[in-house]
């Protein structure tokens, strides 16, 4: 067994025989069977089908489980996946987006027409107040407005934050009405593997653990987000953009959402990480890398999302 790096809410180790290689995780941030049996349920799924890129396969226990609870790790829950050859691209990498952008988009299509027999667990984005039930208004604006000894010098930052928060909400409702199907939900450079030997061909989209009904348009929404800063960022983003387009023609309403959609990201990944904080699993260091972070975000965010949205406006044929 050998320990993989990077990763924020689960341990993942390859593991090795002479004749076989698979990857062993373990949830670490959660003790629901609920979720990961319907992540599973949508992989399995999408394992019986003919794709241009491959998804993790769990693989079964000899009881026929996909999960099992350790006893040794405070009853966390751990499963085995196929192995999947490729290279994880590094930051500096862009010659990938183009092909990513068609994987999303096929990946999108696929997801609006399977079925997998069970509910999804996690709420969609805009229902932010229900998924976070730590991160009440009170707790947030606290915490943002008269921020504790471990974050008193993020003060500007959490004030950035606090807006982002307070000016998604009256957004939340309207989002409701966009065309909805199950979205990954979580896709970016480090959820997808490239061509070992050609770095612009995505092979493998990974980490389905977030799947769930929400707004079709998050899913290109959460890539989007996630290129702000990139060195290429506006060729980037058009190329994904470009790809994307091959395979998913949005509404109007849905790209000029786009920008709340990029916003609702950010605000979502802050509240992620003030829960780890709130409830032990991260220390003050951790939420302090990730206020600097996402409030450097918010902030190019406001200044490039509209460039964003025209760009896949053009790549969508001025839906």
């Amino acid at each position: 067994m050998r320990k993989r790096s990077g990763g924020w809410n689960n341990t993942t180790y390859f593991v090795e025989n002479s004749t076989r290689r698979a990857v062993l995780r373990i949830y670490d941030t959660h003790k629901d069977r609920e979720k990961i049996e319907f992540e599973h349920a949508v992989l399995q799924k999408l394992g019986m089908l003919s794709l241009p890129f491959k998804v993790p396969v769990p693989i079964a226990t000899p009881a026929r489980e996909t999960l099992v609870q350790l006893e040794d790790r405070d009853g966390k829950f751990s499963c085995l996946f196929e192995y999947i050859d490729g290279d994880s691209p590094t930051e500096q990498e862009s010659g990938y987006f183009e092909s990513f952008g068609v994987a999303a988009g096929t990946l999108s299509v696929v997801l609006a027409e399977i079925s997998p027999g069970l509910a999804p667990v996690y709420r969609p984005y805009y229902e932010l107040r229900q998924a976070y039930p730590l991160c009440t208004g009170e707790v947030i604006r606290e915490l943002c407005l008269q921020p504790p000894v471990p974050f008193t010098e993020l003060a500007k930052g959490l004030e950035i934050l606090y807006n982002a928060y307070e000016n998604i909400a009256d957004s939340l409702a309207e989002l409701k009405g966009l065309p909805h199907q199950l979205v990954h939900g979580d896709l970016n450079a480090s959820n997808l593997l490239v061509e070992t030997s050609d770095h612009r061909q995505v092979t493998a989209l990974l980490d389905f653990e977030f799947c769930t009904f929400d707004v079709r348009a998050m899913e290109p929404a959460v890539i989007l987000s996630g290129l702000l800063g990139h060195a290429e960022e506006r060729a980037a983003v058009r190329n994904f953009c470009r790809g994307f387009s091959t395979r998913v023609r949005l509404t109007e309403a849905e790209i000029k959402a786009l920008p709340v959609l990029m916003l609702l990201r950010k605000v979502d990944v802050f509240l992620h990480f003030v829960t780890r904080y709130l409830e032990g699993t991260d220390e003050a260091h951790v939420l302090h890398e990730q206020v600097n972070q996402l409030s450097a975000e918010v902030t190019q965010l406001s200044v490039g999302a509209a460039q964003i949205q025209g760009i896949l406006l053009e790549e969508q044929g001025g839906a």
